[in-house]
Parts: C-alpha cells; structure tokens; sequence
C-alpha cells in the first residue's frame, strides 16, 4: 500500500451489554489487535458509559489505541472530560483518543438535563476548556457557555494535578453538518462523522477543508474517521441486510424531527433525498419495517461495506481515496465468533490493496 492506502483500520464495539459479554467483547478487542487494528472506540447513550469500558479495555491490551466515540458533552462538565481522559491517558500508557459530541436534544434535555442550544458556540468553549485543563492551566475561562471560576462565588481557579502521557491528546469530534463540519476544521485532530459516502466525499468534506484553511492548519492536522457498519460474505438469510436497512431506516428516519435530522439532510446531499422523505415519513408515522424496506440497496452501498471480500476491497480502495484516515468498522453479525471472523474478512480484503 502507498499514499492514502495506507488507510488505517478501527473497530467500534458500540454499546456495553447489547447480547455479548464482557469477555466476548474482550476477545473482540485483542483478536483486533492482533490483526493490526489501529484502534477500538466505545460509545454511549443512556446505557453503559465509556469511560469505564475504555479502562477496562486498555488493561488488557497492549498497543491498539483506546477512543471514545463518542464522551457526551452534556454528560460531563469539560473540566470532568479532561480528568477523565488525563486518566484514561495514564492507565493506556498514552494510547487515548478523546471523542466527542453534542448528542441529541432528546438525550441532552431528557436524560441529562442540559438544554440543547448553541451546539457551535457549546462545542468550540468546551474544547477550549478541556484542553486548557489537559495543558495542567489554572482552569480560568469566561465564555457565554461556561463560566470559570462562577463569578459571584467561592469557586477559585485549580489545575488538574495529574498530567496526561501524551503532549497532547488527540480531540476528535463526531459532526455531520456542514457548520459543525468546518467547525471540526478550526479547532479538532480529527472528524468523526457517520452515514460518510466516499462517492460524495466532497460534499461531505468541503466544510472541513474550509474550516482548516480559515484557521491556517494543514490537511495531515485533522483525521477523517467514519463510522460504518461491515458484512463481507454470503448473507443467505437476508440478517445483514436486515441490520443493515434498520440502522439506516432508524438514522435517516427517526434520529431527530421532520424538521432537524442531520443524517437524512446528509443522505439528502448525496442524492438519495426522495428516498430519504419516504423513510423518515414512514419511520416517523410507526411504519418502521416499510420505513426499512424503503431503504434503497444503493444507499446501502454508499455508506456500508456489504457484500463479497473482492466488493469490499474496491469499496475500501474508494474509502482511501476519498482521503479517509482510519475506517472505523461495526460488524452486522451479533454473535462474538462472526464479529471476529468479519474483522478476519476485512484483514484480509485490506491486505488485498
């Protein structure tokens, strides 16, 4: 491999206890390792958290790197983010890789209780935060979302007393929107996007050049990092396919309201905007099979690896030239025996490039 072939390879679990164990998780893990995985990312809703899966993970592992993908800002204050990755930091041994995201209105104001407003201004303060913290600075910030020390208080400014092992840890934001897209440009190490299409990889990374030309940083500053989901091989049954077309028709359909759903305005750039009305309308009046039969098979294609190992190793040659960094992968199959024989089949069709 050479240039951007050298796409590199991660591994998300999603969320902790959805039907594996935690030594099936495990397993997972090492056997990613093995294979040369460059990372494995955690996610969290309103279920299991991150941080402590991350921990538990970097214990038993010894070079792959560790990512949240991603730490919900309403979930934690950002002095809190930045202990918690100065720790993760320290107990990987400098393998930590911070992700985060705003999370969605229905997450931040009813399981949190944080509104959900001024997402841009919310995200570049906390950054600025989280970073001033990591830096071991008297943590004194006066912005329009957070305020340190509380003025009318007995608060005074502290720095946290643990230094992580890394100069710097990497700070990787999940956006999807063009505003927040070019956002990740201006002040991130890398973009965490999902429902990535490589075949419309300019429109969905032309925020991101223009953020990093208005702030004078270079392409090599900012990872791409998409998320998708993988099923190389027969699928017989038609379940792949199935997960495939539900996680699609739940994204495109039922993340958000008719009015705001960032995935659908997504795949609406990408051509597939009729398609996109018909899901969200059916998702959204409780017609959630018809809303997954209204899944056409070539967005399918666009933003998953699906089919034979000599389909997957073309859409991956696609994924490198459309400038992606690191590919992070969700097996379809629930089991832990066809998880790790799907990162084998994905080995396998890198190697192949």
């Amino acid at each position: 491999m050479n240039g951007r072939l050298q796409m590199k390879l991660g591994v998300q679990l999603g969320y902790w206890g959805l039907g594996l164990t935690s030594e099936d998780q495990l397993e997972i893990v090492q056997e990613a390792e093995r294979l040369g995985f460059e990372s494995v990312w955690a996610a969290e809703a309103y279920g299991s958290d991150a941080a402590t899966v991350l921990g538990w993970i970097a214990a038993q592992t010894s070079t792959i790197k560790v990512g949240s993908a991603i730490f919900q800002m309403p979930a934690r204050s950002a002095a809190m983010t930045a202990m918690t990755a100065a720790t993760l930091d320290n107990l990987s041994g400098g393998r930590f890789v911070l992700g985060l995201g705003t999370s969605g209105p229905q997450v931040a104001e009813g399981w949190h209780g944080q509104r959900f407003g001024k997402q841009l201004l919310r995200t570049r303060e906390y950054v600025d935060v989280v970073r001033q913290a990591l830096r071991r600075e008297r943590l004194e910030y006066h912005g329009e979302t957070i305020d340190l020390p509380l003025p009318d208080g007995p608060g005074k400014a502290l720095k946290l007393t643990i230094g992580p092992v890394q100069e710097r840890i990497p700070i990787y934001i999940a956006a999807i929107g063009p505003k927040n897209t070019e956002l990740v440009g201006e002040i991130a190490d890398g973009l965490l996007p999902m429902m990535f299409s490589p075949e419309h990889a300019d429109v969905a990374l032309a925020p991101l050049w223009k953020g990093i030309e208005q702030a004078g940083r270079k392409r090599e500053d900012v990872a791409v990092c998409p998320s998708l989901s993988v099923h190389i091989g027969p699928d017989p049954d038609g379940a792949a396919e199935g997960i495939l077309r539900g996680f699609i028709a739940l994204y495109v359909g039922g993340m958000g309201s008719r009015e705001k759903n960032f995935y659908n305005a997504a795949v609406t750039r990408y051509g597939f905007g009729d398609a996109a009305k018909e899901i969200q309308d059916l998702f959204l009046d409780g017609k959630k099979l018809e809303a997954m039969g209204a899944v056409p098979p070539e967005l399918i294609d666009a933003v998953s690896l699906f089919g034979t190992r000599e389909h997957v190793t073309e859409r991956l040659r696609a994924f490198a030239a459309a400038d992606v960094d690191t590919l992070i992968v969700t097996p379809t199959t629930p089991t832990k025996d066809g998880r790790i024989a799907q990162l084998r089949e994905l080995a396998a069709a890198r190697d192949a490039i």
